[in-house]
């Protein structure tokens, strides 16, 4: 039975890096201390780390193996950051140790350049369209950069600038957190945060739902008959009706005289415009000429 590999033999069967580190260094993400600790642990665990801290020297100058570790360490680091810091930290013939010196340097060195830029990336941070989980999350990365340079922010001050960047509709959990006795910590305020989320999305369903079903009952409703349009139709039917009534006979041997009230049947004119039913039979008269017993002389 073979004997099981040592970790220093398990590195070499390491072919990409990328599986073990997921995180590449960038200097715009200001993610170095989390590459650092990504990298160094690796490298501990495959028992490599020396060639890291200085504390795996060769042997001699032909020490051969020592070489090889090295050169593995060396296309570790390679392999983990952008092209903009390959060209920074490259140097041909150099050590894993130098090339992350190199890399420690660039990001140390400026200290409080960088401290002010994160100090102000913090303070002006606003949730826009961000969710509580995520907006909560930048706040945290951006203090633990502020804290690797140097410049710690208080959990007080960090709760300040997270209310600060809340948007109006979380003003009343904002007006709780800033009178609570004690002082809520980071922690404790994204928790009343995130029940305040949840309550605000779960009204704002309930109100879409409701005002989906109302919509509904309005259009299946028929709209009731409108009583002024039925009078005006009304009245311009008897206006018309009269109009005729009184244009009727004009000129027809009256000499612009008054019409008669009746007609030659003893029936009044203005049943004229009423249906045949309604109007009173016609009277048989032996005489057409004689007048009606109601007619004016």
């Amino acid at each position: 039975m073979a004997a099981p590999l040592t970790p220093l033999e398990c590195a070499y069967g390491v072919t990409n890096i990328k599986q073990h580190i997921p995180i590449i260094l960038d200097r715009d993400d200001h993610n170095y201390d989390a590459w650092r600790e990504l990298f160094l642990t690796h490298c501990q665990s495959f028992d490599v780390s020396g060639h890291l801290d200085g504390t795996l020297l060769p042997t001699d100058d032909n020490d051969t193996a020592w070489t090889k570790r090295d050169g593995l360490v060396k296309l570790w680091l390679y392999g983990t950051l952008t092209k903009e810091l390959f060209k920074i930290s490259f140097k041909t013939g150099g050590t894993a140790r130098e090339i992350w010196i190199r890399i420690e340097n660039f990001f140390r060195n400026n200290k409080e350049a960088r401290a002010l830029q994160l100090d102000h990336d913090l303070r002006t941070k606003e949730i826009g369209d961000l969710s509580i989980h995520t907006y909560c999350q930048g706040l945290k990365s951006v203090a633990d950069l502020l804290t690797n340079v140097d410049a710690p922010v208080t959990d007080r001050t960090l709760v300040t600038y997270l209310l600060n960047g809340l948007s109006s509709k979380y003003d009343n959990i904002i007006n709780v957190i800033k009178h609570r006795q004690p002082f809520p910590s980071f922690d404790d305020a994204r928790s009343m945060l995130l029940l305040e989320e949840d309550r605000l999305n779960r009204g704002k369903k309930t109100s879409v739902v409701s005002d989906s079903s109302s919509s509904d009952k309005v259009l299946n409703v028929p709209a009731p008959p409108s009583k002024s349009n039925n009078q005006s139709h009304q009245q311009k039917f008897y206006n018309n009706r009269g109009k005729k009534q009184n244009n009727r006979g004009r000129g027809r041997g009256y000499n612009n005289q008054a019409r008669p009230m009746y007609n030659q049947w003893g029936v009044p004119y203005w049943l004229n415009g009423y249906p045949m039913w309604m109007q009173p039979q016609p009277m048989h008269w032996a005489n057409h000429q004689q007048t009606p017993p109601n007619a004016n002389p």
